[in-house]
């Protein structure tokens, strides 16, 4: 098994691409060793040391390390580990994560409309941009014009997630939905 790395945005992440399906849909956030009891894979991540968190996406991990140790010390045992889960043929999830799909924010029935656009356009149009630096976002609610949303993996943390929440992903959703005032990062 050959498995590649990519740098992303965030210099504590690395994306790891193991040549096959890590999970056929969603993602899944695991922030701690304490929440990992749903995947075996980032059960075995967080026994690395250095391993600060795990996110699992369709074809990738991403793995963040912790910020007292150097990627030349980490890397390694990550690519070993990753071998050796994928060759025991373990399940990446034995049971299905949440990913804390519920809402953090009360939402107005009235904007249901307003709701529906702004999940799709972050579904087509901003999912898949983030899921290329090995990250997520996960929508958490849409309350008097503000979006609330979550980062995740490589975005979480991220030096410039601050600058693509507020000038790419606010003024997408801005142009495509007026109603939208402001984008707020949530924990």
């Amino acid at each position: 098994m050959f498995i590649e790395t990519e740098a992303t945005p965030n210099p504590d992440t690395l994306k790891f691409l193991p040549g096959r399906a890590v999970l056929e849909t969603g993602t899944a956030n695991f922030a701690s060793p304490e929440g990992a009891d749903a995947s075996p894979l980032a059960e075995a991540m967080f026994r690395l040391d250095g391993v600060a968190g795990v996110f699992l996406g369709y074809d990738f991990i991403t793995i963040t390390k912790a910020t007292e140790t150097e990627w030349e010390d980490v890397k390694p045992n990550v690519l070993a580990g990753l071998m050796q889960f994928f060759s025991s043929g373990a399940p990446v999830l034995t049971h299905p994560s949440s990913n804390g799909e519920d809402l953090a924010v009360d939402e107005d029935e009235a904007d249901a409309d307003i709701t529906s656009q702004i999940k799709t356009l972050l579904d087509e149009k901003i999912r898949p941009a983030v899921a290329g630096d090995g990250g997520d976002i996960i929508y958490r609610g849409f309350k008097e014009g503000v979006v609330y949303l979550q980062l995740q993996g490589a975005c979480s943390g991220c030096p410039s997630s601050t600058i693509t929440l507020k000038h790419g992903i606010e003024n997408l959703l801005k142009y495509y939905v007026p109603e939208v005032v402001d984008v707020r990062a949530i924990d």
